[in-house]
């Protein structure tokens, strides 16, 4: 009868250790705040040589990004991280980035490959593969092998204010070619 106490008990304990145990390790794995969101453009290979990887595991579009994690774009791939208030951020082909978010600013290091600030309330602090910080504003790009950021240039590589510019011109040139004949044949249809 003893026995069959003895065996009760120690299995019970045995049950409750090992629920302690399972419950403590999901709490130390946990990984922090969400700071973003993962949005792929590119192929959709399961192979993790080919797809964007999320501190080395396969990840698609809609994956929660937290702060400290890696993520790695292999070529012909690109990734976008919505940060919400913080910002976005866009990785190129070939690029690995380690993030660090807090509140409202993003940085981390660049270690492969460029990143581009699509918007962001503060400039992105990026600490690239000579040890530099590059401040990137909106609309800049930086390079692991740089350390300053560059514009980013729109087609052709000219800055979007001279193709402005350009497009601009041609307007306002169709418009006073418009005007001209049609005051030169007086017609009453322009």
């Amino acid at each position: 009868m003893k026995s069959k106490v003895w065996i009760r008990q120690a299995l019970t304990m045995s049950v409750v250790f090992a629920m302690v145990m399972t419950f403590s390790m999901v709490s130390l794995a946990n990984a922090g705040n969400a700071v973003g969101e993962l949005t792929v453009i590119g192929g959709g290979s399961t192979d993790e040589t080919s797809a964007v990887t999320i501190n080395g595991e396969i990840a698609k579009s809609g994956r929660t990004v937290f702060s400290s994690s890696t993520i790695t774009t292999p070529e012909g791939m690109e990734a976008i991280i919505n940060f919400g208030k913080a910002g976005k951020v866009q990785l190129a082909p070939g690029t690995t980035f380690t993030i660090a978010v807090d509140d409202k600013s993003i940085s981390g290091d660049l270690t492969k490959g460029n990143l581009t600030v699509l918007n962001a309330p503060e400039a992105v602090a990026v600490k690239t593969m000579s040890g530099d910080l590059v401040k990137v504003n909106a609309g800049e790009t930086a390079s692991a092998a740089s350390s300053t950021a560059a514009k980013k240039k729109g087609p052709g590589g000219l800055d979007w204010w001279i193709w402005a510019a350009i497009i601009g011109g041609v307007v306002v040139g169709v418009v006073l070619a418009t005007h001209k004949s049609c005051t030169a044949t007086a017609s009453t249809t322009c």
